[in-house]
């Protein structure tokens, strides 16, 4: 994940916002509202802040496994599988904020933040994530760009609906009430994506990455075969794979499915337009914060990737008044409607098949 700053330098500047028209060109909306961000210090990193929360959430990670020790083999330790799902959630998002610089301008230490937390403590190859995520944050919602929309197991077009065969045509039909059961398989998903993703690898990283990862299952295995049976383990690891995999999901599904598509043959769109349009926010206090990983802020982490994660809310009043100055539209709803919005969006793309 660390090095999806530096991927797309050309169109970032120094502190890591995004810019790719210039700031300073005449007739640039974006301009005024990276002038004004800038102003109240919001792209200025929070290290400690970060220190502080990688510290508790290892912490916590501690005093599950220790939980987990304590109970020995007994039924009642698959009941951890919840908490540590929740815990390796916030892991995803540590990794993901040093991908983007948010935490460190030390690009060596945020690589260093990201093998430790995506490759080793989840198993989950941060270059395999980087290489997707960055192609997703430079165009959004571009069928033709965007890894997100592109063509998977759920398909987010008419068009991509229409060339479905067999079972896939079937999964399209029903996508929007699969779509949450599918999520329960995203977490073992993500393991296997990153080991294929080790060949397309330069070979010294590769070499990393795939010691860091095969660390990872030697040390998980270990952990639950020492602990519980072979029985007891195998359903522990589905259980806490499938709740992981639910929650990540869950965290990421508000953001941009059911906004607007740029046309691949229309107008080129400038940043604000690409990045505001495309995305959507999700209302809540403290609690959904820390739940989505400060990606309830979509807008606004969209605009300015680097923006540390406190920063966002701080940074959401300025954008909203100055998408409301040009007339631009902001997408904001509650939890529920937007995982609404996203199922209803799938549906409507499996219509025809139906």
């Amino acid at each position: 994940m660390p090095q999806a700053a530096a991927a797309t330098v050309a169109q970032h500047t120094r502190d890591g916002s995004e810019i790719p028209e210039s700031p300073q060109a005449p007739g640039s909306d974006f301009a005024p509202l990276l002038k004004a961000v800038r102003g109240q210090g919001l792209l200025e990193r929070r290290t400690g802040w970060y220190a502080a929360g990688m510290a508790a959430n290892l912490v916590a990670l501690g005093v599950v496994v220790t939980g987990m020790v304590l109970l020995g083999d007994t039924w009642w330790n698959v009941l951890l599988a919840l908490p540590l799902a929740v815990l390796w959630t916030r892991t995803a998002f540590f990794g993901h904020d040093a991908g983007h610089a948010q935490i460190t301008g030390d690009r060596k230490a945020g690589r260093i933040v990201g093998f430790v937390h995506a490759n080793l403590l989840l198993g989950m190859n941060e270059a395999w994530w980087n290489d997707k995520h960055v192609r997703h944050h430079a165009n959004p919602n571009h069928i033709d760009k965007d890894p997100d929309v592109g063509v998977g197991a759920l398909v987010w077009t008419q068009k991509q609906a229409a060339q479905r065969e067999g079972f896939a045509r079937w999964l399209t039909r029903n996508q929007a009430r699969l779509f949450f059961p599918m999520l329960l398989l995203e977490g073992i998903a993500l393991k296997i994506y990153g080991f294929q993703f080790l060949r397309r690898q330069p070979v010294r990283e590769r070499a990393l990455s795939g010691l860091l990862l095969t660390c990872h299952l030697a040390l998980y295995a270990t952990l639950l075969l020492t602990v519980m049976s072979p029985g007891k383990a195998v359903v522990f690891a589905l259980v806490h794979h499938a709740l992981f995999g639910l929650h990540l999901g869950m965290a990421f599904a508000p953001n941009h499915k059911g906004m607007e598509m740029p046309d691949p043959d229309g107008d080129r769109w400038g940043h604000l337009q690409r990045q505001v349009l495309t995305s959507r926010n999700v209302r809540g206090a403290v609690l959904t914060d820390w739940l989505l990983g400060g990606l309830n802020y979509q807008i606004e982490h969209h605009l300015f990737p680097s923006m540390p994660r406190p920063h966002l809310r701080l940074a959401q009043p300025l954008v909203k008044a100055h998408c409301a100055s040009i007339g631009m539209p902001y997408a904001e709803t509650g939890l529920v409607e937007s995982y609404r919005q996203a199922l209803q969006h799938m549906h409507e793309v499996g219509e025809p098949l139906r």
